[in-house]
């Protein structure tokens, strides 16, 4: 039936539900009922005939003739719900004038349906706005639900919300103050106080927060146009979220991590640094049994930077006050003090064991599928001591001037590679260039090492020697790891050795003790891609937060004199006179650093294995300078100065 023949009835705007009027509408109507400022109106509902007064009588009331110009509006009842607002798919029609032309809108926005039956068509008078805009009764950034957050142009804001043009922002307390700069814009004090008022009411009447287009009328009193649920709005964190980044774990496990992997490394390294932090006295255990220090993000290793004492901001003057019971901290004392006396001594009993244990492994393939299980079982007990003993080491024992692993394995790869040795047989003749890589769990083609009985490792401090160890241990596991992938594929219990990274150890184990693998392995076989984590941050809901940083860059020197050159980030290796500036300081970065000019790095520590080789090197080095890789793109000209942690564009 032609449109101008074609009958519908009408609902008044303060009598229209959602079934029938669509969400939009239904809120109008709410909202008018509470005493909120809305326009007239009327509502063609979703089904012909479910109203009950005649359109072209409502028509002819609302634009008195025909002489005032109107809106026509979609009113689906698939938007402005409580998860999806579907905002801007549907057909709204502005300035509409006479009854061919309104019933010519109507059509349009009823044709814009994604689904046939679910479109209701509001009608209200088109408003002669001097400013407008839109309104979220919360901060849909960061979630912050004591902010109201508005944005205005002059006149209506279809402009605004259509994306055709930017408008002004402003921050407001919920009392309607200005936070922050805003810059004028067209919307005056007791504008945005009425606006904050508003934002109170719709939250009182809908029940939380909610996104809210406006309008001011030429006698400055104010509109609202539409209301619907914030439905985007960034989730916050628990008020007492532990503050998180990868900080130094990072630098032991800069990779994202497969399940299997999480396992054999990061339990082990969370337990050794509780276990560091009980012994020190820094964390209760009753502590450590509520939170681990280590968790995994996405694959991705973060830590308890407070736990650590890496958080930014921190208040050194509260540590005076000292919380820690008086009976703890005598006993924490005495037991910190005699640890320090025989430190060197436990060290060295330790990476002797260690070495005659690694000595003992016979080639992998000569293993039962029982021996291996104990293997992987002895790497996982085994790096918890030695990670705890390392932790230890950086406060209990004085600066060690011997060389470190990290130098001893590029002075080791440099000279093998000089003489055309591949890779295989150099890590089989120095494994101390194991330094250079993180653990994975992967192909290999190298052979079986004793590592333990190895020369290359000798002749460093205490600290220095734990950490190759542990990094030793980490090989085996990959190694051990990998056997299993194939022993399992061969036995068709997996169609490809790399799936065993998709496992948990006690699902490994399980299959090798005649149980069977879980379910849908096949679609967790790619390693994990998950997005660098910031540098500091919290978890809502398993969501990662990134924290606002404190005051200052936290830029901490880590030595090596001063340095210029262009900035490289990114993949590739950098040019030679180049300043590198990465996330984290990956052991993977030491082949790197001879060419170097500068180093500069977002997390890390001056202490970290490649911050240590780099003042070896004499390179210029800053460590946990936040927003290093915004502030400074690639190919800028930067200053890095390693002795004061000043980075600063070249003039």
């Amino acid at each position: 039936m032609p449109p101008s023949t074609r009958v519908f009835w009408t609902i008044p705007l303060d009598d229209a539900p959602a079934a029938r009027a669509g969400a939009k509408a239904a809120n109008l109507a709410r909202a008018a009922r509470h005493d909120l400022p809305v326009l007239p109106g009327f509502v063609i509902p979703v089904r012909p005939g479910d109203g009950t007064g005649d359109l072209r009588d409502a028509w002819a009331r609302l634009s008195a003739g025909g002489e005032r110009p109107l809106v026509v509006r979609s009113s689906s009842t698939q938007e402005d719900g409580a998860v999806s607002s579907m905002a801007g798919r549907f057909v709204s029609v502005l300035d509409v004038r006479g009854w061919e032309r309104f019933q010519t809108a109507v059509d349009e926005v009823i044709a814009s349906a994604s689904a046939p039956g679910t479109m209701a068509v509001l009608v209200q008078p088109q408003l002669d706005a001097v400013a407008g805009g839109v309104m979220f009764g919360a901060d849909p950034v960061d979630g912050r639900t004591d902010r109201v957050i508005v944005s205005a142009v002059p006149g209506g804001p279809h402009a605004l919300v259509g994306g055709e043009i930017d408008g002004t922002r402003y921050a407001l307390t919920r009392r309607g103050r200005v936070v922050g700069e805003h810059g004028g814009g067209p919307l005056t004090r007791s504008q945005l106080r009425a606006l904050a008022r508003l934002a109170a009411r719709t939250a009182s009447v809908f029940g939380g927060p909610q996104d809210v287009e406006f309008a001011f009328d030429g006698d400055g009193r104010l509109w609202l146009l539409q209301s619907r649920p914030v439905t985007a709005l960034a989730p916050v964190p628990p008020r007492r979220a532990p503050l998180l980044g990868p900080g130094p774990v990072a630098e032991t496990l800069p990779d994202p991590l497969s399940p299997l992997e999480e396992d054999l490394w990061l339990m082990p390294l969370d337990r050794g640094l509780g276990e560091a932090l009980a012994t020190a006295g820094a964390v209760s255990r009753r502590a450590l049994r509520r939170r681990p220090t280590v968790v995994s993000v996405g694959g991705r290793a973060a830590a308890d930077l407070r736990r650590l004492g890496a958080a930014p901001g921190g208040r050194p003057w509260l540590r005076l006050l000292n919380p820690v019971p008086a009976v703890r901290r005598l006993a924490v004392a005495w037991q910190v003090g005699r640890l320090r006396a025989g430190f060197p001594e436990i060290a060295a009993r330790t990476t002797a064991r260690v070495d005659a244990e690694l000595a003992a492994v016979p080639g992998l393939a000569e293993l039962t599928d029982k021996e291996m299980v104990a293997a992987l079982r002895w790497t996982r007990a085994t790096l918890v001591p030695l990670h705890g003993l390392e932790a230890l080491a950086g406060s209990l024992v004085t600066a060690e001037k011997s060389a470190t692993a990290a130098a001893q394995g590029l002075a080791a790869l440099t000279g093998a590679r000089a003489r055309g040795l591949d890779d295989a047989r150099i890590v089989a003749a120095n494994p101390a260039v194991l330094a250079l890589t993180p653990p994975s769990i992967g192909p290999t083609c190298l052979p079986p090492t004793r590592w333990g009985t190895a020369t290359p490792g000798s002749g460093l401090g205490a600290r220095e020697g734990l950490r190759l160890r542990i990094r030793w241990v980490q090989e085996l596991g990959a190694r051990l790891a990998w056997e299993a992938g194939m022993r399992l594929t061969s036995d068709d219990a997996l169609p490809r050795p790399e799936m065993v990274r998709v496992l948990r150890f006690d699902e490994l184990v399980a299959a090798f003790e005649g149980g069977s693998l879980p379910a849908g392995l096949e679609r967790g076989a790619a390693p994990p891609r998950t997005a660098p984590l910031p540098a500091v941050f919290r978890l809502a809901g398993g969501r990662v937060v990134a924290e606002a940083p404190p005051p200052g860059d936290g830029a901490r020197p880590a030595g090596g004199g001063r340095g210029s050159g262009p900035v490289h980030a990114g993949p590739g290796s950098p040019p030679a006179g180049s300043v590198l500036v990465v996330r984290t300081l990956a052991p993977s970065l030491a082949a790197e650093l001879p060419a170097l000019a500068g180093l500069v790095a977002e997390t890390g520590s001056p202490l970290s294995h490649l911050a240590i080789l780099a003042r070896e090197l004499g390179v210029p080095t800053v460590v946990g300078l936040r927003g290093a890789l915004d502030r400074f793109p690639p190919g800028t000209e930067i200053v890095v100065d390693g002795d004061t942690g000043a980075v600063e564009a070249a003039a």
